[in-house]
């Protein structure tokens, strides 16, 4: 059994959450509020670009570019669904888990965010492309959904700063779309049943394609973590130094494929070393002398045996050392393992940024952008939104021997979305304070943590 010191979620006053308090720095609540001010550079809201590979850099030499699927296609989901449409992107079949994001903006960061890995990522907005895609504002250097499914794909974007269009970001990855298709069908489809297998191509080939759905196995039975992470620990700011001149704390970031926005978030606050979700705690220690640790989100099932549960042993030692840890989505789903929780395969998920999350302690509610198809168990409520297949983990002992308690909870259907480490300087969110896309109500939570951190090593920095 976990240990435990669970809030119901029941105990929220209903017309708190009705009635939204939203407010910009509503994070801030018994975590950075009481602390003394951090410097100027601080600030989060605009942090500085990273000198890392970026997935549209390849756009410059658009002429050399694959050429462009056209013609009808056709998207057959497991369950008998059919639905036509027109192909674009790269010639190739796309299948994959069918999802659904309802972001009006960020398509190009959706696209490139390594946790669609192995998705076929639908997007509930009917125009996908009309600002075109832009140099730098991507969240990876690859696109990790398996095809992409859109209601109107915009060939020919107006923006200043675009550099070339969906359909030329998705050839130069080698990722299929298709588009005039029922996206309101499909939406409705996997909010009742939930996500199911899907496979689409030209119509031509529709036959070999419904030979191809029968052999087709759910990607969370892949290690996918270790597809998206990278192999050898960089450190992306070393030695770097505050507007008083003060060194930054130095952070370990377990990439289990990490955004790079959450990375240029990390660097304005802390010295980062970005290390494979496998690299051993003795190393982050001795070699690199972290100070504290971070862990990212990520693709695929929390409880899988591969390097998904390395990053969770990781994260167990951290807080059993004192460390001060931070986790978001995955890294949230894995310190929920860590903890003796259990995790289960959600209905559909949350994906968007209008994600309403309430803060059990102050009882604020914030807007978050979120990206995840699994949960974190509720002590008291158990699987919430559960997927119908029962999909969940095994039961779990708590790694690292304290107790934990729900801090945030989602408003629309009372799954976990935060937890605190009781007597450690720990926490995890399972949505995204980074918010690339989406708003920025939570990025406060990373200066909370950057005080935990302060407060740990005695107020040196």
């Amino acid at each position: 059994m976990a240990n435990l010191h669970p809030m119901k979620s029941q105990d929220i006053a209903h017309p708190i959450i009705m009635g939204g308090l939203l407010r910009q720095n509503s994070m801030l609540g018994g975590g950075i509020a009481n602390t003394r001010s951090l410097p100027a550079t601080h600030r989060l809201y605009n942090p500085s670009a990273l000198n890392i590979p970026d997935a549209a850099d390849g756009l410059s030499d658009s002429a050399n570019l694959p050429p462009a699927a056209s013609g009808p296609g056709v998207l057959l989901t497991a369950d008998g669904g059919r639905y036509p449409g027109d192909l674009f992107g790269a010639n190739a079949i796309g299948s994959g888990e069918l999802v659904f994001t309802t972001g009006m903006m960020g398509y190009q960061e959706s696209l490139t965010d390594p946790s669609f890995a192995g998705q076929v990522l639908t997007f509930t907005y009917p125009l996908i492309g009309n600002y075109g895609v832009h140099k730098g504002a991507s969240e990876s250097a690859n696109v990790w959904p398996k095809g992409v499914v859109v209601r109107h794909a915009m060939h020919q974007p107006d923006h200043r700063s675009s550099i070339g269009t969906v359909d030329e970001l998705l050839r130069l990855h080698g990722v299929p779309g298709i588009h005039n298709i029922d996206t309101r069908a499909i939406t409705r489809r996997v909010r009742e049943l939930g996500t199911v297998l899907c496979v689409f191509g030209p119509l031509e080939r529709e036959e070999e394609m419904k030979a191809q759905l029968n052999t087709l196995t759910s990607p969370e039975l892949e290690d996918l973590v270790d597809e998206v992470s990278i192999e050898e620990p960089l450190e992306l700011n070393p030695g770097s130094t505050d507007e008083l001149g003060a060194s930054k704390p130095r952070l370990g970031v377990l990439d289990c494929g990490v955004k790079h926005n959450i990375l240029r978030h990390l660097c304005m606050v802390f010295d980062v070393v970005w290390c494979p979700p496998d690299i051993d705690y003795g190393r982050l220690r001795k070699e690199f002398a972290i100070d504290a640790l971070f862990c990212s989100n990520g693709p695929g099932d929390p409880a899988h045996p591969g390097k998904a549960t390395a990053a969770r042993n990781t994260l167990a030692r951290a807080v059993q050392d004192g460390l001060p840890v931070m986790g978001i989505c995955l890294g949230h789903q894995l310190m929920g393992l860590a903890s003796g929780l259990q995790t289960y395969k959600m209905r559909y998920g949350h994906r968007g940024a209008n994600q309403p999350v309430v803060d059990l302690q102050d009882r604020t509610v914030s807007i978050t952008s979120q990206n995840h198809g699994f949960a974190v168990a509720h002590p008291i409520d158990g699987m919430l939104a559960a997927h119908p297949t029962g999909a969940t983990s095994p039961p779990v002992s708590n790694q690292h021997g304290s107790e934990v308690e729900v801090r945030y909870i989602n408003a629309n259907d009372g799954t976990v979305e935060g937890l605190d480490v009781i007597g450690k300087p720990c926490f995890t969110v399972q949505f995204h304070p980074e918010a690339c896309p989406g708003p920025h109500d939570a990025a406060p939570l990373f200066l909370r943590f950057r005080a935990m951190v302060d407060d740990h090593m005695g107020g040196e920095h």
